[in-house]
């Protein structure tokens, strides 16, 4: 009765659906692209499966976002390196942009295939199954929807939730509807968890026999030549960087405060700031801002090649209004300070930075990557700090302070190797499937 209820409700938004999707693609056009996936409708949608562009059925893998996408990479590799088709599937622009980069020559030889996820709503669920046939679904962290799932059981398409977290917050929540949330998770065919905590609160939701893997964020291969561009460019520019990453709405205005207020370390040094938006549809609000504070700002959008021109001695910002360059940003920096963790939002990936071997800090909430945060923190590769206006004052302290951090960057290093391995983990789980 209550997912009944639910998909009446979804019938019910889709002429809000409609709307929000030209809205959105007004400022991100990807978007906009194939709106008509998102109903289920994939050219001819009564095709046989190899009318879908695989010659055999594909294993599917859902990334909703630009992090899960990111976090995917290792495991799609793995699957393509098995010669095994890859169907990938996104929700957000900035995932399905990060995936085109990530697999252009895979998408071109025709061994991975991208699409959007169909709302959920039966009808375009079950369209989606039939579509497009796949020999299993790989859910990457949270994804889970009623219809989703209910229509893998009704297809046969085995089903499993990878590198999954949940928070405890999030647990909470999803159990004011605990009959449809305890239906939904226990139709899952395995729940592969990155911790113990994890698994425990996915088994209190309805979870069957949750195990451990670890997370796949820690298997990402950087790519060398950003790295390298990087650290070229760090060298070159001759002044300190701090990298303020993925930043969200809320924290800016604190953050550029603190700049004005502290813009140079106790030893007189004016480093330079990155400062990241988590979302590019921000961009143009974020420099607005930052030209209302008053700081001198360059535009990497504005800065032709890799590595792009110095910046002037005289700019305070650099703003990253750029996608797929995060490994570049952090191999430039000194200190790299992981935002959307300045606000209860939960906090962004700190693995990718530990992996270039910056020393990090975060803010108090970073309960999607509490884990991860506490073991960095416990590590010494990472610092915490309770404001953006604290985390600003450390940076600059450690821009002073040369031995602490180049002890911190020995600390990634070892804190990065110790935690590999999700990747083999998850494909031995999965091989019954992937035979």
């Amino acid at each position: 009765m209550l997912q009944a209820l639910y998909s009446l409700l979804w019938r019910i938004a889709t002429p809000f659906l409609l709307w929000r999707i030209w809205r959105r693609a007004r400022r991100e056009p990807v978007y906009g692209v194939f709106p008509a996936e998102r109903f289920g409708f994939y050219g001819n949608s009564k095709a046989a499966p190899a009318r879908a562009g695989f010659r055999a059925a594909p294993v599917w893998v859902h990334a909703v976002s630009l992090g899960e996408t990111r976090a995917a990479q290792p495991l799609i590799r793995a699957l393509l390196n098995r010669g095994l088709p890859v169907l990938l599937t996104h929700m957000t622009a900035t995932g399905r942009t990060e995936g085109a980069r990530l697999f252009e020559q895979d998408i071109a030889q025709g061994r991975l295939r991208q699409a959007w996820l169909p709302y959920d709503m039966p009808g375009a669920v079950s369209r989606f199954y039939r579509y497009f046939a796949p020999r299993c679904g790989l859910l990457i962290e949270t994804e889970v929807w009623p219809n989703l799932v209910a229509g893998a059981r009704r297809y046969g398409v085995p089903l499993g939730l990878v590198s999954a977290r949940l928070s405890a917050a999030s647990a909470r929540k999803t159990l004011r509807v605990a009959s449809l949330a305890r239906r939904t998770y226990s139709r899952l065919d395995a729940v592969l968890a990155q911790t113990q905590a994890d698994a425990d609160r996915l088994r209190t939701v309805g979870a069957r026999d949750p195990l451990v893997v670890g997370n796949l964020k820690f298997d990402l291969q950087l790519p060398h030549d950003l790295v390298q561009a990087g650290t070229t460019w760090r060298q070159r520019l001759g002044r300190p960087v701090i990298a303020w990453a993925s930043t969200r709405e809320g924290e800016e205005e604190a953050i550029l405060a603190a700049m004005r207020e502290m813009p140079r370390t106790q030893a007189g040094i004016a480093p330079l700031a990155v400062l990241i938006p988590r979302h590019p549809q921000r961009f143009d609000d974020v420099a607005a801002m930052v030209e209302a504070a008053g700081l001198s700002m360059r535009r990497r959008s504005g800065m032709a090649g890799m590595p792009f021109a110095s910046v002037e001695p005289q700019v305070a910002v650099l703003l990253g209004d750029s996608l797929g360059e995060m490994p570049f940003y952090y191999a430039a920096s000194d200190v790299a300070i992981v935002a959307g963790s300045f606000a209860p939002l939960g906090g962004q990936n700190l693995i990718e930075a530990c992996a270039c071997g910056v020393p990090v800090i975060v803010g108090p909430h970073t309960f999607n990557f509490a884990q991860a945060s506490e073991d960095a923190i416990e590590a010494g590769a990472a610092l915490r700090a309770d404001s953006a206006q604290a985390a600003w004052r450390l940076a600059l302290e450690l821009i002073d302070d040369d031995a602490r951090r180049d002890a911190m960057r020995e600390a990634t290093a070892r804190f990065s190797a110790t935690h590999t391995g999700a990747t083999q983990r998850v494909i031995r789980a999965m091989n019954g499937w992937l035979a």
